[in-house]
């Protein structure tokens, strides 16, 4: 049996990995940004932007953000700079075909929520698309309509966040991750 992907940070040589994963995730959809503006994303907040390293590609990735709640990035413009908040935005996370349907995308969420409370957030945030509402609300998330998206983010695309668990011990390797069930 081989061994599940493990989580770790972004590095320089991840990016045409992820900026092709996202091509191919979102390429009917028409919501492609592109390498730089993904890199631009991950380079405002290094320490909440992870990949799933499959050891000879990269399998996923997660690329989360300090945005000010009932706020989101422009997907025409790149990141010029981290906000000050305590709401941790996931801008997005993919998980490549090849290994879709394994627990990959729920365990991104839960080493990524675990980060965001080490890191002393206080919420988090997205904006599901695609249909996906129901995969952020079984990882907590809950809609809020009161916030509207623009159309740049697609038909049906909801804002939707959560309240990140605070005071926790952590019983995790952070920011890495060995690939071993969590409590």
């Amino acid at each position: 049996m081989t061994k599940p992907p493990r989580i770790r940070a972004v590095t320089d040589a991840d990016w045409p990995g992820i900026a092709a994963l996202e091509a191919a995730a979102y390429a009917r959809s028409g919501l492609t940004e592109g390498q730089a503006a993904l890199e631009s994303r991950g380079r405002v907040s290094p320490g909440t932007c992870f990949v799933l390293d499959a050891g000879d590609r990269i399998a996923g990735y997660v690329l989360a953000l300090p945005y000010p709640e009932s706020a989101f990035p422009d997907l025409s413009a790149p990141e010029r700079a981290a906000h000050r908040t305590r709401n941790l935005h996931l801008h997005d996370l993919v998980v490549g075909e090849r290994v879709r349907g394994r627990g990959l995308g729920g365990r991104l969420v839960r080493h990524l929520t675990a980060v965001a409370s080490d890191q002393g957030y206080e919420r988090m945030s997205l904006v599901a698309v695609a249909g996906l509402e129901g995969f952020w609300r079984r990882h907590g998330y809950r809609p809020r309509p009161d916030v509207e998206v623009p159309p740049g983010y697609g038909n049906g695309a909801l804002y939707m966040s959560t309240r990140v668990p605070a005071g926790r011990p952590s019983t995790r390797k952070v920011p890495g991750d060995d690939g071993a069930p969590r409590p």
